[in-house]
């Protein structure tokens, strides 16, 4: 990913250890978060990769359609580079749209912030609002391992943004945001 030029960054659990700056778990997988206008750039960044979509939950070849809504995964396989899970992001006016709530934004500007090693990762609120409904114990972690590190207005955004996403969730008084 070095040479792709379009906005990318590193998604799920290692983006959140990229935001605290070390390896707070153990990892299974990579994945990394594109926008979708850019799916067709990256597949032909990634030439030598096969893709799959993810369709009602079944791999299915991506052949160079254009993927629209619901499908937002991708599967890349590589003979000596390994798997990769692609997730595609959708922007509209400078603003980052929730697929699940199209009326939770966020602005696309800080979509993707660079590490101290300079490789860039999704937001970190964005990850643990994905990471809400029914949270597993990873997903509980990453949330503990990043809440007392998000700043106020992240904070503060996170917490509006599960409230209208899964309204009464825990990690809502977990974030102890004075409303």
């Amino acid at each position: 990913m070095a040479d792709y030029v379009r906005p990318w960054g590193i998604a799920g659990g290692w983006a959140i250890d990229l935001f605290v700056g070390n390896e707070t778990r153990v990892h299974s997988d990579i994945e990394i978060a594109i926008l979708r206008e850019d799916q067709h750039r990256l597949k032909s960044q990634l030439a030598d990769w096969s893709f799959q979509k993810v369709v009602k939950g079944e791999l299915v070849e991506w052949e160079s359609e254009t993927l629209v809504l619901p499908i937002h995964e991708l599967h890349g396989n590589h003979q000596t580079e390994g798997r990769l899970e692609v997730l595609l992001n959708e922007v509209e006016n400078d603003q980052w749209v929730f697929r699940r709530d199209m009326t939770i934004t966020f602005p696309s500007s800080t979509l993707f912030l660079i590490s101290t090693e300079g490789i860039p990762y999704l937001h970190p609120a964005i990850v643990v609002l994905y990471k809400a409904i029914n949270p597993r114990e990873k997903d509980q972690a990453d949330f503990h391992a990043v809440k007392d590190l998000l700043s106020d207005k992240d904070r503060q955004w996170l917490c509006s943004a599960l409230e209208i996403h899964v309204p009464g969730h825990p990690w809502i008084s977990e974030l102890g945001v004075m409303k």
